[in-house]
């Protein structure tokens, strides 16, 4: 990666599995990461907004995590603003990793996307 291009962010958990398998598959391509814990800093509204414009807040949710089922989420409807509340609320609903780079991002884990990134070396 060129040195004038972004660092990859990472928004996960140390304990998230997906999260640590972000954090390798950049770290054996030598990827610059800024990783954030999710567990010690809650994210910020205008990030979760940033990843919530690729495919709507409902993608954000972890439909399989223990959490989302015990709150019951499946059966409510909530709108986009009522559903990102509730994500900065508990970041445990989050489906991770949450990776952005520059203008690009994902949810979850999408090597394919990521391989296309640090292909085209381009942040932007």
């Amino acid at each position: 990666m060129a040195e004038s291009t972004p660092p990859i962010q990472i928004f996960g958990r140390k304990d998230s599995r997906e999260s640590q398998r972000a954090l390798r598959f950049f770290s054996d391509r030598r990827a610059t990461v800024s990783f954030v814990d999710l567990a010690r800093k809650a994210p910020a509204a205008t990030e979760l907004r940033r990843f919530a414009a690729r495919g709507g807040a409902a993608a954000l949710f972890d439909t399989e995590s223990r959490t989302y089922r015990e709150a019951g989420l499946g059966y409510l409807r909530m709108t986009d603003d009522e559903a990102l509340e509730r994500l900065m609320r508990d970041a445990r609903l989050l489906r991770l990793p949450l990776v952005g780079w520059g203008a690009h991002v994902t949810v979850g884990r999408d090597e394919a996307t990521w391989k296309e990134w640090l292909a085209s070396g381009a942040g932007s």
